[in-house]
């Protein structure tokens, strides 16, 4: 049976699979044309080298998150944006740290960027305010995630373990803030950390409105 022909989409593919399963310490020019059943050198007809796959990887990211609607209210838009993004992030956890670092930046890359800008521009935002709304809402969403896959637990069982360990660890009567929150919200049942990002976007949103209609 014929093999069939490597495209690029097809090495972009088992990178990204790579990077979600192993991390991106375990990528590799190497690695992903010994999970593509190829020879390394075959990769070099696709990409020009890892660097090149990472530009590529970033750019499917992008890709998949919302296209902001120019000429849609842009509030909803950016919203549901960053709640996408968030949840492609997820997937791909090796993406939060590389996403606006690339040199090399795809088209897709682009088109998001152009997508966010022109939503917000067509909505009445100054180019100076466009650019901060946009800096806040990235500084939100990613710094968001870095904290939010860092976290040391997972679930109520983990975090009532872990926050029993540190008590025992702290002088008694002392820190009665950190206390308190510990046990009177992050305790109780049906705690999690993971709604805190859309409250926070949506705060983030309040702002921007109220500067948008006092520019």
């Amino acid at each position: 049976m014929p093999r069939t022909p490597l495209t690029r989409a097809a090495v972009l593919r088992a990178a990204m699979e790579l990077a979600d399963a192993d991390g991106l310490p375990a990528l590799s020019m190497r690695a992903v044309a010994r999970a593509l059943g190829v020879e390394a050198m075959s990769l070099y007809h696709h990409v020009a080298n890892k660097d090149a796959m990472l530009d590529g990887m970033v750019d499917e990211v992008f890709a998949a998150f919302h296209l902001p609607e120019i000429g849609a209210p842009w509030r909803a838009e950016l919203r549901t944006r960053s709640v996408s993004a968030r949840a492609v992030l997820h997937r791909h956890p090796w993406a939060v740290g590389l996403m606006d670092s690339r040199r090399n930046a795809g088209y897709e890359t682009v088109r998001h960027h152009d997508a966010v800008l022109g939503c917000l521009r067509e909505s009445g935002f100054s180019w100076e305010l466009a650019g901060s709304a946009f800096a806040l809402l990235d500084a939100h969403l990613y710094g968001f995630l870095v904290q939010e896959l860092a976290l040391p637990f997972e679930g109520e069982a983990d975090l009532a373990e872990l926050a029993g360990a540190m008590f025992d660890a702290l002088p008694a009567g002392e820190l009665p803030y950190f206390r308190g929150f510990a046990t009177e919200r992050a305790l109780q049942p049906g705690y999690s950390f993971a709604p805190e990002f859309e409250i926070g976007l949506d705060l983030i949103l309040d702002g921007l409105e109220r500067r948008h209609l006092a520019q």
